[in-house]
């Protein structure tokens, strides 16, 4: 009889508008299951969207989603919401995670650093991802990295949130990041 597959969570991270949900939807296998809600005026002076003049939705509690990496593992992809008022959210949805992607918009760095701290105070290992919008400023990633005040085992990669190709890859560096992060450990 064969044996069920390994299952691990990963933790999509990362400031207001940072394209978490559009990761998610991005690799997974299913339908993602999205708690999008449309900006009301009520968030008008709690959320800050200066840069982000047309988005219209956000998430308000999470987002799933699922990939099959091959018949010994499944992959849980649970997307966190990223304005303040919820990151009260993000210990109960870090609960049992083997890692975290950190979205980043260049456009908006100072977005990033709550997910950045939450995670290294947590040890919970982590790999950046620069999403790369259209409009957004280009840098090295030594830059990134200074900017970020990242340690120098913190992968950093540029890529675009929309493209499967850029999701996976950063999902395989941080499966490797977790993994390289147990045999210290071990």
């Amino acid at each position: 009889m064969p044996h069920p597959p390994n299952t691990a969570k990963i933790l999509v991270a990362g400031g207001f508008g940072v394209g978490k949900t559009t990761l998610v939807a991005s690799v997974s296998e299913i339908p993602p299951l999205s708690t999008e809600e449309l900006l009301t005026v009520a968030s008008v002076d709690v959320d800050d969207t200066a840069g982000l003049e047309h988005k219209r939705t956000t998430t308000v509690a999470l987002d799933f989603g699922r990939i099959t990496i091959d018949a010994q593992l499944v992959l849980y992809l649970f997307g966190t919401p990223g304005q303040d008022r919820f990151w009260f959210m993000w210990n109960e949805l870090a609960a049992g995670a083997i890692g975290a992607v950190i979205l980043v918009d260049t456009r908006r760095m100072q977005t990033s650093f709550a997910a950045v701290d939450f995670f290294e105070s947590r040890r919970i290992p982590f790999v950046v991802l620069v999403n790369r919008f259209d409009d957004a400023p280009r840098y090295h990633d030594h830059e990134l990295r200074d900017a970020l005040d990242l340690d120098d085992h913190v992968p950093v990669l540029q890529g675009d949130a929309r493209e499967r190709y850029s999701s996976k890859l950063a999902l395989v560096e941080l499966i490797e990041t977790a993994l390289h992060r147990i045999d210290e450990t071990a």
